[in-house]
């Protein structure tokens, strides 16, 4: 046995450069993750999220109203973005997560303000995730002795600082307890099924194609649409189970609320397994190795944690992230099961994500026919 030698050292160290610069995508992988990673966490991840859209419905429109819209502007909290006519119009804003908050402001309020009686404003919270209204919520203590400060002069001055002139009653819709578990457990249905069903599709094909028995099916006059479909159909089944099992430990164990959009789940579920299912397919067109393979699953995986809601609140990202995140399936995933768990939302209230979810289907199996058609040429 001869000595250690430096030369032999380099040589096998050149070597193995060489060999990664020629695997082309585990390269870019190693350099484009930790960017991804670095621009993630350093601009998009934002824990106290502001400039949430907000609903009002005034039912005066006195000079008091104003000035407490107004101050809730000023918090940079809260951004109105529609003024509801009626609290059923209210309610739905709520419930299909156009508005964050739902502001209704009485009536009687000025009346009682003027007399000293206990005025009051009422305050709705979308809470199916706390993390995303903690820091507005608590905001509102602020309120009452703020915004009316300009509003309660000469012989109103009375109704001032203290006793604070009115009070806000703040309701926590969906989750009054913020239980953060209501909001995780619903959200790891749609990664657990990306990480599962993206990457054994993804692997196992990539892995026919390394052991040569892909050369079998290329030889068959089966049609790209029938090997996708053989290929899937058994991962299907495996995508079900995987969802019976989440929601019963999430209601047995977690003690989730099962509310009534069942409708609009199932086709959620639906869709989103058959969709990630064609992504995997897609993966194993392009990747020349199971590594590549679950390289490139990695990837799309990653942002799907990140950007999608499931961890950090959606709205708290930067513009340029919401747009990233608004492309990504899982992001209307989770929308359609939350919605349908904590929200009972009706599949009226579902069609955008069901649209989105749609339309992802369609895009990549039309992509996942083509490459693995061009293959067949």
């Amino acid at each position: 046995m001869t000595g250690l030698s430096w030369n032999r050292v380099l040589a096998v160290l050149i070597k193995e450069f060489k060999q990664l610069t020629r695997d082309r995508i585990t390269y870019a992988m190693m350099l484009a993750i930790p960017v991804v990673q670095l621009t993630l966490f350093g601009y998009a991840i934002n824990t106290e999220p502001r400039h949430l859209p907000t609903a009002v419905l005034m039912q005066e429109d006195s000079r008091y109203a104003r000035s407490i819209t107004a101050a809730l502007k000023n918090s940079l909290y809260f951004d109105f973005v529609a003024q509801a006519r009626s609290p059923a119009e209210l309610d739905r804003l709520l419930r299909t997560g156009d508005a964050q908050f739902a502001v209704t402001i009485p009536g009687d309020f000025s009346r009682r303000v003027a007399r000293g009686d206990k005025a009051q404003v009422l305050v709705e919270a979308d809470a199916t995730d706390p993390s995303a209204t903690g820091g507005a919520v608590a905001a509102l203590a602020a309120l009452p002795d703020q915004a009316l400060a300009h509003d309660l002069t000469g012989a109103l001055a009375a109704r001032g600082p203290a006793p604070a002139p009115f009070e806000v009653v703040v309701h926590r819709r969906y989750n009054p307890e913020a239980i953060t578990a209501y909001n995780i457990v619903p959200g790891l249905l749609g990664i657990i099924l990306s990480l599962t069903l993206v990457m054994m599709t993804a692997l196992s094909v990539t892995r026919e194609t390394e052991r040569g028995t892909m050369e079998t099916l290329l030889s068959t006059p089966l049609e790209p649409l029938e090997v996708m479909i053989g290929k899937l159909a058994p991962y299907v089944m495996v995508g079900l189970v995987q969802t019976a099992i989440i929601l019963a430990m999430a209601a047995v164990l977690f003690h989730v609320p099962m509310g009534g959009g069942w409708i609009g789940l199932t086709l959620g579920v639906a869709l989103f397994i058959t969709g990630s299912l064609a992504l995997g397919f897609l993966i194993s067109t392009v990747a020349r190795s199971q590594l590549q393979a679950m390289q490139m699953s990695f990837f799309y995986i990653l942002p799907s944690i990140l950007l999608s809601g499931f961890m950090f609140p959606f709205r708290g990202m930067p513009a340029w992230a919401q747009w990233i995140g608004e492309a990504i399936p899982v992001t209307h995933f989770l929308r359609v099961v939350r919605g349908s768990l904590l929200k009972s939302q009706a599949l009226s209230d579902q069609w955008r994500e069901l649209a989105a979810l749609t339309a992802f289907v369609c895009v990549v199996t039309a992509l996942a026919m083509a490459r693995y058609r061009r293959t067949l040429d």
